[in-house]
């Protein structure tokens, strides 16, 4: 961990993707059953996993997620999260460490999305001009 924090000192300002993967054909050969599922953090700067947390058998990345955060050292970086990430005790959490974050918003968080999407028109943007831009990329 030390050599980790490190290598994240070096790369200051970096982007931290943080994300979930299952391990190819990693399942138990009898049922096919208990697949090695993790959550990483991946410095996008250096090409480098920062560290993982194993996602419990009966869990899923939301309970993961604040545990691989524990670990790391995000000063000055950008974390990264997909929509699986989009949930309140992981936002208080980054927020916590007073970092900036990105997490994606899928539109069956109906509240959410309808408040982001009043916040953006306020600004005198189009939302749904920006939602369509998003998608696409």
């Amino acid at each position: 961990m030390n050599w980790v924090n490190e290598i994240a000192e070096q790369v200051n300002g970096e982007v931290i993707a943080i994300d979930g993967k299952t391990a190819h054909r990693s399942f138990t050969t009898k049922g096919r059953k208990n697949p090695l599922h993790m959550v990483s953090a991946w410095n996008c700067g250096n090409g480098l996993v920062l560290g993982q947390q194993k996602v419990g058998d009966k869990s899923n990345e939301i309970t993961a997620t604040p545990k691989l955060l524990d670990l790391l050292d995000v000063k000055g970086v950008t974390v990264t999260l997909n929509a699986m990430g989009c949930q309140h005790a992981i936002a208080k959490k980054i927020q916590s460490r007073g970092v900036d974050y990105v997490i994606a918003l899928k539109d069956n968080q109906s509240t959410l999305n309808g408040e982001v999407q009043a916040y953006i028109s306020s600004l005198g943007l189009n939302a749904e001009r920006l939602n369509g831009i998003i998608r696409n990329h």
